[in-house]
């Protein structure tokens, strides 16, 4: 079993394509659409395994929450190179707000995107699953 996808409401499409196409410069946009009943547009953003379901009510402004006191705390993606990935979202304009604690397995940045969902990047310096994991 695997996450497939995930369904987020976004303030800007655009706007939010901008950040995720910096962090998946490989991932390309799958599908799109309009309903227009309901005045909303769609994307999935991703690659043929998984993706990003961004949508947008052109009628409804999300308010950006960038605390720990709403129903999602922040989603998180395992990457080869940290280092290069923070480089290319700095490069699109985008700036981590803080780097996870110091671990000899693992380093990770957090960012909060366009609509102020919450991003982990993580990068694993071993194989080991009790290392991978571990709290120290």
């Amino acid at each position: 079993m695997h996450l497939e996808h995930l369904n987020l409401n976004v303030n800007s499409i655009e706007n939010t394509l901008a950040f995720y196409r910096a962090a998946f410069p490989h991932w390309i946009i799958r599908d799109s659409g309009e309903d227009e009943g309901e005045n909303s547009k769609w994307v999935h953003f991703g690659d043929d395994w998984q993706f990003l379901t961004f949508n947008q009510n052109s009628g409804v402004e999300l308010r950006i929450k960038k605390d720990g006191h709403h129903g999602f705390g922040h989603m998180g993606y395992v990457v080869r190179a940290l280092d290069a990935l923070v480089m290319r979202l700095k490069g699109a304009g985008f700036e981590g707000h803080h780097y996870g604690a110091q671990n000899p397995y693992r380093k990770n940045m957090y960012f909060y995107d366009p609509s102020g969902l919450e991003v982990e990047f993580v990068e694993y310096l071993s194989d080991i699953p009790v290392e991978r994991n571990s709290r120290d």
